[in-house]
């Protein structure tokens, strides 16, 4: 107790250093609790820390970088810990370094051009920009206003991410931040910092710069404030976005991330969204998104343009693959433009719809899913496309698709001549020397059927088109249709839950939630056996250990009640088991009972105790109980065979959890062995034998056998056999079952036996 308190009373580490004299910063820096203790607000460190000399101190471990020649915790410690200690949000040291407008620009230096900007000092010096922004919002944005051309300052180090995230915070591009500080913020309006952004698709080739730029102005278009989310939706700029990625001597990567930005402008949540809820929004159908219909005429005028692009005559790249060879192989731009078109088409403007068909493009990108039939991506999109082409109210988007591209007889075609053509001009060609393999898009193909008839039952336009085309009526009877049977996972006979009809959900997803088991339930049970310690093997102290431990203590999560679920999915058979059992026990008396005791044993619970320090007392109940409830759970072995001696053949294997309705008979009588008389009510000589044994026990112990029977359960190495567990009820004692039975450790002595003899019988 002593060394506790006094451990207690230990002085820290940094208070040690405060009341040095002679100490430096550096000092406080190299000292491992400097963090905890500002976070703790150390009166005497605050006050320390605060001191615009320490400020400064700091601000320069953050942005300028460390000589050639110094020791590694000036390279990395000290900034890491600079950054730390502004990160810690302590207002009175943030009040310091944002009020002085010279700390400010020391700050600052860091994004000058002929500054080195090292990325990991890139990362500490937004941290804390961040840091002043949140919290120091008005004095910091006012900060930014007299001092402008640390935008375009920043715009210029674009491609570092971390610069990237401090210009997205710095134009309103936040979810929260422009709604709070409208007034101090809505100056950014007015600058000209969004054609900055765009225009470093046309001065820089790199592509991490590109990237960042399309991602700061997608950030714009979801949360920009009403000034900047104008000007990147018009026209204008829309055209000058255009300009600069279809310019031939550019990079692809610029159309790539302009398209992205056009499509974050279409479907603004569509970039939110994760890969998986994205394919979901993509096959998922009757759903459009709004648009304004000035963004989407500055995009269709270049349209054509983009639509120049798909045709792959022209290349000669090659791409080996396992299959073959590509000539050319698709590209990053082409399957851009393809989600672009994908993304305009769920608009549902007119006018797109009109372009497209003027165009031809629909027509064009069906050759390119026939063209490339290994490109799941691209099929994706595609079919996004037919399927809102199809459920298009414009009948004229639909006679297109049906007749000008015919699409039934492609499908047909598709499905009649499943392998890769051999044809050397294809882009799509098989390697020599193999046989082809069949193409990859099959599915979709069978999707698109699927929905070509479920659009027929209410459209009379498509359903008329299919009657007429005799070879489609027969391709639906004998190969569509049985295809959908064989598909139709909901009546796989294979072990799939037959109560599952929610088809919306993905297979993948907790499909424990639809087992016909009350997992509570067996989560409770299974709680209350691992707390008697029914199934443990561990010592004995262990199980009374958790006797002591509330409900509230036992964790046992769905998750763990799933390990077993496969045997206690077997309760029916050992059920049968257990009955069989049961009438073998009434027909085949233990031989060592004599004849009067045979009715009386076939009452009673037969409690079988082996001799083993790990064994399962198994309780059976006697089917001459009738209609009497009892509120009991059994345990059972399914390989142990009861025997005369009480003895086990084998040691059980599993366990089986059950319960039958609990009794209401007054006239039960609990034994003084444990065993109790069901039936009338006992007779004079039963309670004399009762009365005789529990003294014949007292004599012998010296102790009363209630008393025998608590020291045995509570010091179980006195006893070589285990007491007999109960079965897992919460709101009974550890040696008391729920029908009142005290369990009670095996016989040791012959005398022992006769008197267990004489008085359960």
């Amino acid at each position: 107790m002593f060394w506790r308190m006094a451990g207690l009373s230990t002085t820290s580490p940094v208070e040690t250093i405060l009341d040095k004299e002679n100490f430096t910063l550096e000092e406080l820096l190299d000292e491992d609790e400097i963090i905890q203790e500002c976070k703790a607000l150390n009166g005497r460190l605050i006050n320390y820390l605060r001191e615009r000399a320490q400020v400064e101190q700091l601000i320069r471990y953050i942005v300028e970088e460390s000589p050639e020649d110094s020791e590694k915790r000036r390279t990395f410690k000290f900034p890491f810990i600079a950054c730390e200690i502004f990160t810690c949000e302590v207002d009175i040291i943030l009040k310091t370094l944002v009020e002085d407008e010279e700390l400010m620009n020391l700050l600052f230096s860091f994004v000058e051009p002929e500054h080195p900007h090292i990325t990991l000092l890139a990362g500490y010096f937004s941290k804390v920009v961040i840091c002043l922004l949140l919290r120091k919002t008005v004095p910091f944005m006012h900060y930014i206003q007299a001092h402008q051309d640390i935008v375009k300052k920043l715009v210029d180090l674009i491609g570092i991410t971390s610069i990237m995230e401090v210009l997205i915070r710095l134009i309103g591009a936040d979810e929260h931040m422009y709604t709070n500080y409208m007034e101090a913020m809505q100056w950014i309006e007015g600058t000209d910092v969004l054609e900055m952004i765009v225009d470093k698709f046309n001065s820089s080739d790199s592509p991490e710069v590109h990237v960042n730029a399309a991602e700061t102005l997608c950030a714009t278009t979801r949360f920009a404030p009403p000034g900047l989310s104008a000007k990147i939706s018009s026209p204008s700029f829309i055209g000058r976005l255009f300009r600069h990625a279809l310019e031939d001597s550019r990079p692809k990567s610029v159309l790539v991330n302009s398209l992205s930005v056009c499509i974050s402008l279409l479907d603004p949540k569509r970039q939110t969204l994760g890969m998986y809820h994205t394919y979901n929004r993509q096959v998922t159908q009757g759903s459009t998104v709004t648009a304004n219909p000035e963004t989407i005429e500055g995009m269709l005028e270049s349209l054509s343009d983009l639509l120049k692009l798909l045709d792959v005559s022209s290349a000669e790249n090659v791409l080996l693959t396992t299959y073959g060879k590509l000539q050319p192989p698709l590209g990053k731009h082409r399957l851009k433009i393809v989600e672009f078109i994908s993304v305009l088409v769920t608009v549902g403007s007119e006018a797109a719809e009109k372009e497209l068909i003027r165009l031809g493009a629909i027509q064009r990108i069906l050759d390119l899913f026939f063209e490339y039939p290994y490109n799941n991506f691209l099929h994706h999109h595609i079919e996004s496309i037919l399927m809102s082409c199809l459920e298009s109210k414009n009948a004229p988007l639909i006679d297109h698709l049906l007749q000008e591209c015919n699409l039934v007889a492609r499908i047909l075609e598709a499905e009649k001549n499943n392998k890769l053509e051999t044809d050397s001009n294809k882009p799509t060609v098989p390697a020599e020397g193999r046989s082809p393999p069949r193409i990859g898009n099959i599915g979709h193909l069978t999707r698109i059927s699927n929905k070509l008839v479920q659009l027929g039952n209410s459209s009379s336009e498509i359903q008329a088109y299919l009657q007429e085309n005799g070879e489609w009526n027969e391709w639906y009877t004998n190969v569509l249709s049985k295809q959908n049977a064989v598909e139709n996972v909901y009546q796989w006979a294979c072990g799939r839950p037959t109560a599952l009809h929610d088809r919306t959900r993905d297979s993948d997803d907790d499909d424990y939630q639809d087992r016909d088991y009350d997992v509570a339930a067996l989560a409770n049970n299974l709680s209350q056996a691992f707390r008697y310690g029914i199934y443990s093997n561990d010592d004995i102290d262990e199980a009374h250990g958790s006797l002591e431990r509330d409900d509230e203590d036992v964790y046992f999560d769905d998750e763990s009640a799933e390990v077993v679920l496969s045997s206690l999915r077997l309760g029916d058979d050992q059920e049968r088991i257990a009955n069989e059992r049961s009438t073998a026990s009434l027909a085949s008396p233990s031989p060592n009972t004599e004849g009067d005791d045979v009715t009386n044993c076939s009452s009673d619970d037969n409690v079988v105790i082996g001799e083993d320090d790990d064994l399962v007392d198994t309780a059976t109940s006697s089917p001459e109980t009738g209609t009497k409830s009892e509120n009991t759970t059994h345990l059972m072995s399914e390989n142990s065979r009861e025997t005369g001696d009480g003895e086990t053949d084998k040691p059980p294997e599993w366990v089986e959890w059950r319960e039958t309705s609990d009794s209401g008979d007054p006239t039960d009588v609990v034994l003084p062995n444990g065993k109790t008389q069901v039936g009338s009510k006992p007779s004079e000589s039963d309670v004399a034998e009762s009365s005789s044994s529990t003294n014949e026990l007292e004599k012998n112990d010296g102790t009363s056998a209630e008393e025998s029977l608590v020291s045995t359960y509570e010091n179980p190495s006195s006893d070589p056999s285990k007491q007999e567990l109960d079965n897992g009820n919460p709101s009974l004692g550890p040696t008391t079952s729920s029908d009142g039975v005290m369990a009670e450790g095996a016989p040791e002595t012959e005398d022992d036996k006769k008197d267990v003899n004489q008085t359960g019988n």
